[in-house]
């Protein structure tokens, strides 16, 4: 966890030294991190609607990353609020423990598909911005599991 809030720290620090604040409702690009299970969370508008997302989690048990396509649509007349669904895969490597908990086949690795459905919220006048999401997964080589409880809070530097 402590490397997660190391590597958070050095992306705010990066971004900020190379961009300009958004300052309306919209944004191009966000970095930040993602609340349960703890994930550094980078996301691109491709277009006004269309988005892609990568996640990194890492835990003492391994990492994970994500890569998720996003479709995002208006939610009333809130400036800044939008509710967003998609799909994409992730990549697993776990270490020896998880492997003799969870056995797996090849060893430690697992690939999987991932959905989404959430919220997002870009605060206005602010370089902020806030997600909250489920995303369920399915691993499909390696351990074979349907996971329904990832996703939580995104907070992001946006610029």
């Amino acid at each position: 966890m402590k490397r997660l809030i190391l590597a958070t720290i050095v992306l705010f620090s990066f971004a900020k030294a190379h961009s300009q604040a958004n300052t309306g409702s919209d944004y191009k690009t966000a970095i930040g991190v993602k609340v349960y299970p703890g994930a550094v969370s980078v996301k691109h508008f491709l277009n006004n609607n269309a988005a892609v997302e990568g996640l990194g989690y890492v835990t003492t048990d391994g990492f994970r990353l994500t890569g998720l396509y996003e479709l995002h649509y208006d939610l009333g007349n809130v400036e800044g609020l939008k509710w967003y669904v998609g799909g994409g895969g992730h990549l697993g490597i776990w270490s020896d423990a998880w492997k003799n908990k969870y056995p797996t086949r090849p060893g430690g690795l697992s690939i999987g598909v991932d959905g989404i459905l959430g919220l997002d919220y870009k605060i206005k006048g602010a370089p902020l911005n806030l997600s909250f999401d489920w995303q369920p997964s399915f691993n499909i080589i390696g351990y074979n599991y349907f996971e329904g409880g990832w996703g939580g809070l995104g907070v992001r530097y946006t610029f």
